[in-house]
């Protein structure tokens, strides 16, 4: 069994691989899931931003990219909808990380190769003692 506190009210709950909250923050979250869906069902809320969603339901930001990020509100629909990069903030809509951080960090690990192996080719270089320029 795997006791935790709830991280949203502190209470003692079991936690389970489906569940990250305790029963009564879970039931709550349901109940702004359904209103945040409610209102994404009218056609002309299919294009509102995430601002106007927060402002129109109620619902805090953190939920919705929790509903975002779990697959309860598909993207695909709703065309001015994200959740942010992992790394920088900025709006995404697949992923953790947005284009430029994921392609500033994959030129890090490059760079972090290249000097790995310039060390490792450091350390097994060979020195040869040269007998006729030193005159030995």
């Amino acid at each position: 069994m795997n006791l935790e506190n709830c991280p949203a009210c502190g209470r003692l709950f079991v936690r389970t691989p489906f569940r990250d909250i305790c029963p009564s923050c879970y039931e709550e979250e349901e109940r702004q899931f359904q209103i945040v869906a409610q209102f994404l069902r009218r056609r002309e809320n299919r294009l509102a931003t995430m601002e106007q969603i927060v402002e129109a339901t109620g619902v805090p930001e953190a939920l919705l990219v929790k509903f975002i990020k779990s697959g309860r509100l598909t993207l695909a629909q709703l065309p001015n909808l994200g959740y942010p990069c992992d790394r920088c903030g900025k709006l995404i809509r697949e992923g953790r990380m947005c284009s430029d951080c994921s392609k500033d960090l994959q030129g890090q690990l490059e760079a972090v190769k290249k000097e790995e192996k310039r060390k490792q080719n450091e350390s097994f270089r060979t020195y040869y003692a040269d007998k006729e320029r030193n005159g030995r």
